[in-house]
């Protein structure tokens, strides 16, 4: 089975993080978000896809290359102007000739996607719609499913007076190739505005599969910080990079670490390669440090994340509060009892 990819998009409500990157490549705490989205798929047997591209094609390309790397097989399409989801889709038309699944490439997600497609093959559905039960609807594409789980009506980001279900539309979608008979080459189609009415209009069979686990769509900088958050936290079964400092300490370190015995660390962190952190320096996680980064003696971090190649002074200290960061208790590592005045970490 293939999957398609979509990392087109711009990402105009993350900048200015998506300004010299496509939002696919913003990273969530050890990799961008793209590479999570490969991974996973690679974790249910999916181990070819189509990338669509348009925002800073090249900067993906680059990256991921041929997917050689990652255990992959990737192709590309680049839009040279805006087709819709669906119209982006048809671009790689040549590489699906059997059932596929559309995910996007700027969500985090630990969906069982086996469960979906299998769902999806006992319908003998045209289009499933994953979808996830959310306590605040408002902001996605509500779906509203029957008994039997087929698609009976949609509703565009309803107020409350309107909302009729909280199984929303998460843009993950398992397709037979059939759908491409709706629309043209190059014409600008959408899945949810467009195609998906038609099949419910002509009932060509489309179901809607509920599925459990962790969903964020990274869409603005609050949802940013909530999926660092709550993958620093564990609610994300996705691996870590890495290797935790000591057991229990929820301190993830890369090489080439160096902490001072006088810093005060609570996890749950992430410190990349090269990090340093100095005397004095106190860092309150749910928090990322990225590579290369100096926290200075004295400086404070408190639930924030830092990128690359940055210097927190005494005088700069860094506060976030994304939603549901303290949802589970910190476990603190306090390495002013080291005997050594630095604490070395080299793989």
């Amino acid at each position: 089975m293939k999957a398609v990819i979509m990392a087109g998009g711009e990402g105009s409500r993350l900048r200015p993080l998506t300004i010299r990157r496509p939002k696919p490549m913003v990273p969530v705490v050890d990799r961008p978000a793209i590479v999570h989205i490969i991974e996973l798929l690679k974790r249910h047997g999916i181990t070819e896809v189509v990338i669509t591209l348009q925002y800073l094609a090249a900067v993906i390309q680059e990256h991921l290359g041929d997917g050689s790397t990652f255990g992959m097989k990737i192709h590309y399409t680049v839009e040279e102007s805006p087709l819709g989801t669906a119209g982006s889709v048809r671009l790689g038309r040549e590489w699906l000739d059997d059932t596929f699944m559309v995910i996007s490439g700027d969500a985090l997600t630990d969906f069982d996607l086996t469960a979906a497609v299998q769902y999806h093959t006992q319908r003998k559905s045209t289009a499933t719609i994953v979808l996830k039960r959310m306590p605040n609807p408002l902001e996605y594409g509500v779906v509203i499913i029957d008994d039997d789980g087929r698609v009976r009506q949609f509703q565009e980001k309803p107020s409350w007076g309107e909302v009729f279900s909280d199984t929303v539309n998460t843009g993950i979608y398992i397709l037979e190739p059939k759908i491409f008979d709706y629309y043209e080459d190059e014409q600008v189609f959408d899945f949810s505005s467009q195609l998906f009415p038609v099949l419910l209009e002509k009932n060509d069979p489309m179901f809607g599969y509920v599925a459990d686990g962790y969903w964020c769509d990274i869409g603005s900088i609050p949802d940013y910080m909530t999926a660092s958050a709550d993958y620093l936290l564990g609610n994300v079964d996705l691996p870590h990079l890495g290797t935790e400092l000591t057991p229990g300490s929820g301190i993830w370190v890369e090489s080439e670490v160096e902490i001072d015995r006088d810093a005060q660390l609570t996890g749950p962190l992430y410190l990349g390669t090269g990090v340093r952190i100095k005397a004095g320096a106190i860092i309150r996680g749910p928090a990322v440090i990225r590579e290369s980064t100096i926290i200075e003696s004295r400086a404070t971090i408190d639930r924030a994340v830092v990128w690359r190649n940055c210097c927190r002074r005494a005088s700069r200290s860094a506060r976030c509060n994304p939603p549901n960061a303290g949802e589970r208790e910190a476990s603190r590592h306090d390495l002013r009892g080291c005997r050594d005045r630095r604490l070395n970490y080299h793989r």
